[in-house]
């Protein structure tokens, strides 16, 4: 490994040009990756239903194609899955990546080409390392290795040419060979199933390594540092790696755990939020501490965007990047380099910044709580949360809301479930400190609350700790890349939470 990481490090150091390149040709850049995807398409069985030979344009593009979410696509996926060939894309797919998305029953099966491979996720990850190095001109990074908290699903054959795991599964086994050397832990560890028993072994392999960065999602990420403490009996995790300086995050918004993570790294890590998926690599942060992620725009993905008033609508309507504005709420529609056309990938994000355009995560187009018109969405919640802990000196763990209905007697509201790191002195307060955020940033939510006419206050409830993995293992979800839903329009969740408590005496 020593004798590679100069190597890689100049390169890395020395790609930067590339980004600036297509940064400052956003417009341009994207009709070429258009016209790409649609060459390698025009041939395949969805290319020739929808006449992709007879498209030049964005316009036509968008006139040709419908928008499809996983439902529509399935049948396609359904066909390579029994080994036909040229259905969404030219050329093999070997790959399959599994993601059952937050909590949901059913899985979903993202093709993984090659070139989704080395132009999307690969040569992501190299531009992360690439800005890394840009905002850090004198880091050592890869002097030590990388620690990768991924899934915790083993790679699975459907026959004898392909295979399907979840995506970090599927990145590690596609990894080149001088990949493997810069990080940990051993491909083994890293792929293990069961998640307590991988948590174990993660500590236990990886703390006299010399680890200088870390990969993974907060709540898993926060559970094992913590267990490495444990056992290492140390009171910063910069005592057992003083070499650390970086932790790339994603999945689940940083805010609520900022605070935890500073107090246990200390202040001399940086940290870099990552927004990719089984479906792609969108953004990265450019800019240490800024709001917002640098959007991809030369990865193989062509992106629209749709008004959030647009879904549901027979016919909704999508917007380009030069039609963008900022703060406001679309949901992305991707045409992939791995056979994804015009797909509704179900987040929603915001532009922090246009030219360079930059994004944040605002939610999922499914969660959030809209039982009284109050249009909340996650990231109104996280930056309560956060509004809360920092005024009154708590620190939560995880956290899930819906809504509590109308009855006879008493008018709606919402009931939050919050797992407290540390728990606010009092807990009224917190209540009342949260409700006041919440109409600061939501003008909706404020007029229904607006003399409790609508929307009463927040009941919120303190569970005790581990209540939240208790519920992820009990639905077969602990570990990897699942996360707790943080808003619901139904009570689904929080039901089965609060069943769950109502009987599992070791939560007690």
């Amino acid at each position: 490994m020593k004798i590679f990481s100069p190597t890689i490090s100049r390169l890395a150091r020395l790609r930067h040009w590339r980004i600036e390149e297509w940064m400052a040709h956003p417009i341009d850049i994207q009709r070429e990756v258009l016209q790409d995807l649609v060459t390698h398409g025009q041939n395949t069985s969805f290319g020739r239903k929808y006449g992709f030979h007879q498209l030049f344009g964005t316009r036509q593009f968008k006139a040709a194609v419908p928008i499809h979410e996983y439902p529509d696509i399935k049948p396609y996926i359904d066909r390579i899955m029994l080994g036909e060939e040229n259905v969404l894309w030219n050329t093999p797919v070997s790959w399959f990546a599994k993601s059952s998305g937050t909590t949901s029953d059913k899985s979903k099966f993202i093709p993984i080409t090659a070139e989704s491979l080395e132009n999307c996720h690969y040569q992501a990850a190299k531009d992360v390392l690439t800005l890394h190095y840009h905002n850090k001109p004198d880091s050592d990074l890869l002097t030590g290795k990388g620690l990768v908290i991924g899934g915790s699903h083993q790679v699975s054959q459907l026959n004898e040419e392909i295979f399907y795991g979840d995506l970090s599964a599927v990145l590690l086994q596609n990894t080149p060979f001088w990949g493997q050397w810069l990080r940990t832990p051993e491909l083994s560890i890293a792929l293990m199933d069961e998640w307590e028993a991988k948590l174990e072994a993660l500590a236990a392999s990886t703390i006299k390594e010399d680890v200088t960065s870390i990969s993974g999602v907060p709540t898993w990420t926060l559970i094992l540092l913590k267990r490495i403490l444990e056992i290492t009996g140390k009171s910063s995790i910069k005592e057992v790696w003083p070499n650390l300086e970086l932790y790339m995050h994603g999945g689940v918004a940083f805010t609520p755990y900022r605070q935890q993570f500073q107090q246990l790294l200390g202040d001399k890590v940086s940290y870099l939020e990552m927004y990719n998926a089984s479906e792609g690599f969108f953004a990265v942060q450019d800019i240490p501490g800024g709001d917002g992620m640098l959007l991809l725009l030369n990865h193989g993905i062509f992106y629209e965007f749709m008004p959030i008033e647009e879904y549901g609508k027979a016919a909704p309507q999508t917007i380009g990047l030069k039609d963008v504005v900022m703060h406001k709420n679309y949901a992305p529609v991707i045409s992939t380099n791995g056979g994804l056309w015009r797909y509704l990938l179900g987040d929603t994000i915001q532009f922090t910044s246009l030219f360079p355009f930059r994004i944040k995560v605002s939610g999922r187009i499914r969660h959030f709580i809209n039982a009284f018109g109050e249009e909340l969405i996650i990231d109104n919640a996280d930056q309560a949360i956060d509004y809360a802990c920092r005024k009154l000196h708590c620190q939560v763990s995880e956290y899930t809301a819906a809504p509590i209905y109308f009855s006879q007697s008493a008018n709606g509201a919402h009931e939050w479930l919050i797992e407290f790191e540390k728990e606010p002195a009092d807990m009224a307060l917190f209540t009342k400190v949260l409700d006041g955020r919440l109409q600061q940033l939501n003008s909706d939510y404020e007029a229904k609350r607006h003399k409790g006419i609508a929307l009463s206050e927040p009941v919120i409830r303190s569970v005790p700790q581990r209540t939240f993995n208790r519920w992820l293992k009990s639905i077969n979800k602990l570990g990897g890349q699942h996360k707790v839903p943080r808003l619901s329009n139904d009570r689904k969740y929080i039901e089965q939470i609060n069943a769950l408590l109502a009987t599992d005496t070791t939560l007690v």
